[in-house]
Order: structure tokens, then C-alpha cells, then sequence
């Protein structure tokens, strides 16, 4: 393991408390977790859409946890991408960056960013089945990642390409190109890109695209449950791939 993989799993940028409503642990448990197994970083990070309220309450909540010496902890709200213009589902009025607000805005991909809003995997899969061909479908899932890296100052990508299995297709056929594009957009935004743990993804090649980029990596777990805060497996193997420079990246052009 490299000493810049090493440095990543010591931190975990994507854990939810029971601010969320499908995690089992507090704010409080979370932490304690993330410095009994070592970690340096920790943003505590919970699902919000545009009709939630309680993201000033979060904030006034992490910041009254105590934090051992040595674990930096920062926030963050999770929304999902909505559509192909690249709009985030955030509260309106949600202060990311500053005084009062969250550190990060943590997108999404839960749904398929379809030109009339969010589609489901079945309703993609249908229009898959249908007119859309898959390079249309690629072509527009990575035009909405870039507007969305745009237009969200401070965003962190949770579990990006996570959507592809869900509706038939893989990270294998986006491609070269369309990875270089997205990797590069994640550099010149500064938006931070996740490998997480739970949908073990994004890929090697992937990976490869956003170091080649010069795009900033973390490592997540997604955690749902504070015992498994900053344990990571696929996280490894997926860093360690891309670390071994002897294993060929896929090649495929942008259009096949």
C-alpha cells in the first residue's frame, strides 16, 4: 500500500447519524467510532432534500460534540442530483462554507439525471429499451455530473456511477474520454470525489482518471451504523488497483 492510500483510509468523509432516517447511530457514537479505529477525519454527513428543516439544528449539534485530540470532524448534507441541468436537491437557503452552515454539499446519484427530472433505474431501463441508446444515456449522465460539480460550490461526489448497475449498464462503458472529462471538471471545480466502500465505487479506472486530473480523493464507508465507521475493504482494493500501474485502464473512446 502506498503512503497516499494509506493516508486516504485514515479518514472517512461519509457517515450518517440518526439525523437521517435510515441510520441506527448518533452523532456521538460516530465519533467514538471513527477514533477507536484511528482515523484523522471524519465528516459526519446526513440525507437532506429541498423540504428539510433541520440542517441549522445538525450543525449546532456537531459543533457541541466533543472531538478526542488528533480526529478532525467536518459536516456535510447528502442530496441527490435531480436532473440533466445539473440541480442538486438541497433546503433552500442551506449555507454551505461559512459560519453556520455545513462544510460540503455530499450529490448523490440515486436516480438517473433524466431532461425532465429524476428518472428511477426502471424508468431508464425503459427508455434504454426504447430510443435512448446507451451513448446518449452515458453522454447525458456525464454532462449532468460536470453542471452539477459547476454550479455546487463545496460538493463532494457520494458513491458516483453507483446509478450504472442499477440500470444495465457499468462503469467499464463510459470510456476514456467521458472519464477524462468528469475527472477533469472534478479538478477544475475542486470538487472532492469519494471512493465508497458500500457500492465499491467509483472503479480503477476511475480512480486513475481523477489522479491523472489532479482531482482530490476521499475514502468513504457510507456508514449507516457507527461499527462500520472507517472500515474498508473494497475502498483498498479499488486504491490499490489503481496504484498498480502495471494493470492496463480502459481505453474506449467517448463514442463507440
Amino acid at each position: 500500500m502506498t503512503a497516499p492510500t494509506a493516508d486516504l483510509l485514515l479518514g472517512d468523509f461519509h457517515v450518517h447519524s440518526t439525523f437521517s432516517d435510515d441510520a441506527r447511530s448518533t452523532l456521538a457514537e460516530n465519533i467514538s467510532a471513527a477514533a477507536s479505529v484511528g482515523l484523522r477525519r471524519l465528516r459526519l454527513t446526513d440525507h437532506v432534500r429541498s423540504s428539510t428543516t433541520w440542517v441549522p439544528e445538525f450543525v449546532r449539534a456537531v459543533a457541541a460534540e466533543p472531538v478526542p485530540s488528533g480526529l478532525v470532524v467536518v459536516t456535510g448534507v447528502e442530496a441527490k442530483l435531480l436532473d440533466a441541468s445539473g440541480a442538486v436537491d438541497t433546503p433552500a437557503g442551506l449555507i454551505v462554507g461559512r459560519a453556520g452552515g455545513v462544510d460540503a454539499v455530499v450529490i448523490g446519484d440515486h436516480q438517473f439525471p433524466g431532461t425532465d427530472g429524476p428518472w428511477s433505474p426502471a424508468a431508464t431501463r425503459e427508455r434504454l429499451a426504447g430510443n435512448l441508446s446507451v451513448d446518449d444515456a452515458l453522454d447525458l449522465f456525464v454532462t449532468a455530473s460536470i453542471r452539477a460539480m459547476e454550479r455546487t460550490p463545496q460538493a463532494q461526489l457520494a458513491h458516483w456511477f453507483s446509478i450504472l448497475p442499477k440500470i444495465g449498464l457499468a462503469e467499464n462503458d463510459l470510456g476514456a474520454e467521458r472519464l477524462a472529462a468528469w475527472a477533469g471538471a472534478a479538478a477544475r471545480t475542486g470538487t472532492i470525489v469519494e471512493v465508497n466502500e458500500k457500492w465499491a465505487c467509483p472503479g480503477r479506472a476511475a480512480v486513475v482518471a481523477l489522479q491523472a486530473a489532479g482531482a482530490r480523493l476521499v475514502a468513504s464507508t457510507d456508514s449507516h451504523d457507527a461499527a462500520d465507521v472507517g472500515r474498508y475493504e473494497r475502498v483498498q482494493r479499488i486504491l490499490a488497483a489503481a496504484d498498480d500501474t502495471s494493470e492496463p485502464t480502459d481505453t474506449t473512446g467517448w463514442m463507440r
